[in-house]
C-alpha cells in the first residue's frame, strides 16, 4: 500500500516541468508564464526559499519565495493541486515559508480569488503595496 501522507520540504532546486505541471494542476497557471519555459526556468533557478508538498513523491503545492531570510520574504507563488485544494495544504506551505525566515515579514500579491482566503488563516490585509511592470510606465521628473 502505498503512503498518502502529505510530505512538506524545503527543496534547493526545483526542476521547471514539475513547476509547470502543479501550476497546471492549480488555478496559477493563467497568471504564470507557463509557455515560456525559460522564463519558468528562471524562476525555478533564482528562487532562494522553496517549500514543497509531495504526495507519493509528486508535487502538489509549492511555494515559491524571494528572501534575505532576516527582514523581508515575498512568497512570490503559492499553488496546490485543485484536487488537494480546501485540505490546509496552502497555509502549511505558509506555516513552513515563514518557520524558514522566522524574523522576516512574509509579503504576497494575492490571486484575484484567493484575496479573502489569506485574512482568514491570520494574514494582515495590507493597503499600501504597489506595483510596476514597465519602466516606462514610471514618471520621472527632473531637478534643475
Amino acid at each position: 500500500m502505498a503512503n498518502t501522507e502529505i510530505v512538506y520540504a524545503r527543496e534547493l532546486t526545483l526542476h521547471p516541468e514539475e513547476f509547470i505541471d502543479v501550476l497546471k494542476r492549480s488555478t496559477l497557471a493563467e497568471r504564470r508564464p507557463v509557455d515560456d519555459a525559460e522564463r519558468i526556468r528562471s524562476m525555478c533557478q533564482n528562487a532562494n526559499l522553496i517549500v514543497t508538498a509531495r504526495k507519493d513523491g509528486k508535487l502538489v503545492g509549492v511555494a515559491r519565495s524571494l528572501t534575505d531570510f532576516i527582514y523581508c520574504t515575498y512568497l512570490s507563488d503559492l499553488a496546490v493541486d485543485e484536487s488537494l485544494q480546501k485540505q490546509g495544504i496552502g497555509t502549511r506551505l505558509i506555516k513552513e515559508t515563514k518557520l524558514h525566515s522566522p524574523q522576516a515579514k512574509l509579503i504576497l500579491l494575492s490571486a484575484p480569488a484567493a484575496v479573502n482566503y489569506y485574512p482568514k488563516i491570520g494574514m494582515t490585509r495590507h493597503d499600501n503595496c504597489f506595483m510596476l511592470d514597465d519602466v516606462n510606465d514610471l514618471k520621472i521628473t527632473e531637478r534643475q
